[in-house]
């Protein structure tokens, strides 16, 4: 197949590139460029920024002359967040694919849904963060080009999906996971939300991407929604533990309230959307509708295994290392306050 991914080295994307290139399908990457250095040889790409508004006279021309009088197969959006990243993708690609898929996410379902259990049909709807909601207007949008006029979609999605770059935790700062894991490698309490029982469902990027490009160019996928996970499911405390066991270190956790992390968090690391309106409520993702579509479907990564794929990779890239002393500094006067207000009642 002939297929146009937009991104293309995240970490959902990497995956995805990594096994079409290795299948042999004729692969484009349109991006900026940034990681040249990742993509597997074979790869075409298009070196250009979508958002540049001044420039999509001349990438539907550049595109045009790609495909040479024929269409994608699949032209496959990731960095698509706002309405008029949409709007935009269908004015470019209307006529050039017989098939778009858009990367949603997981976090758009309504939080707490009136089941834990969630399935394609559940309510999409979430007040407390913004990112969800743009997906939502997103979905919306294209929705309406396949009713109105065809336009050929796939939506897709995810929920917290992981690769080797990065230890998946709840509670982080806006520089990422390894301060958390060094707070865990110098005996220091972790700051958990909740009390740790939610349960939470994490899928390596690997088994991620074989379900995706199992709808690539699958007509039962054409105008269709599908959520992509594992279908193991592990509740915080399970999670940070295989964390802790990955380092070889004890797990000491700290429980503060999800609601009382939100409040008193500065308001750029929006723990009001990734907890409140994700993190902190226990989903379970029925994923039989995407086994229809793709049989043999099966993520076979445990999160234990992953993990310690991940403490490993990264204990050994001193680059992704990236220390966040104004977390580190929030946590311990969090777990001063609360410990102060026990003390003040008691």
């Amino acid at each position: 197949m002939k297929i146009l991914l937009i991104g293309g080295t995240g970490t959902i994307s990497s995956a995805i590139t990594r096994q079409l290139a290795a299948a042999g399908h004729d692969l484009w990457l349109l991006n900026r460029g940034t990681r040249k250095q990742e993509v597997p040889a074979g790869v075409h790409q298009i070196v250009a920024d979508i958002n540049d508004a001044s420039a999509s006279v001349q990438l539907r021309q550049q595109i045009e002359e790609v495909l040479g009088g024929a269409l994608f197969d699949a032209v496959c959006e990731f960095i698509g967040f706002l309405p008029s990243q949409v709007e935009r993708d269908i004015r470019l690609f209307r006529g050039l694919t017989r098939q778009y898929v858009y990367i949603s996410s997981a976090s758009a379902y309504n939080k707490p849904a009136a089941s834990p259990v969630i399935t394609e049909g559940t309510t999409l709807a979430n007040p407390y963060w913004e990112y969800s909601r743009n997906k939502i207007a997103c979905e919306e949008l294209l929705l309406k080009a396949y009713r109105e006029e065809a336009f050929p979609i796939t939506i897709v999605r995810p929920s917290h999906t992981y690769c080797e770059r990065a230890v998946p935790v709840s509670v982080h700062g806006p520089k990422g996971s390894w301060q958390v894991l060094k707070r865990m490698m110098e005996g220091k309490q972790v700051v958990v939300n909740g009390d740790g029982s939610s349960l939470w469902t994490l899928t390596w990027n690997e088994d991620f991407a074989r379900g995706f490009i199992g709808l690539l160019g699958n007509p039962k996928a054409i105008g269709e929604a599908f959520q992509i996970m594992s279908d193991e499911q592990l509740s915080w405390n399970q999670i940070y533990q295989c964390v802790a066991n990955a380092l070889g270190v004890e797990f000491r956790p700290y429980y503060v309230a999800s609601d009382f992390l939100a409040a008193t968090s500065p308001k750029d690391w929006d723990f009001t959307g990734n907890l409140l309106g994700d993190k902190s409520v226990t989903v379970i993702f029925d994923c039989s509708k995407l086994k229809r579509a793709v049989p043999g479907f099966q993520a076979t990564t445990r999160f234990d295994e992953g993990v310690r794929r991940c403490v490993s990779y990264i204990l050994a890239h001193p680059e992704l290392q990236t220390e966040d002393p104004a977390f580190d500094a929030w946590c311990d006067k969090v777990i001063a306050a609360q410990e102060q207000a026990k003390s003040d009642l008691c």
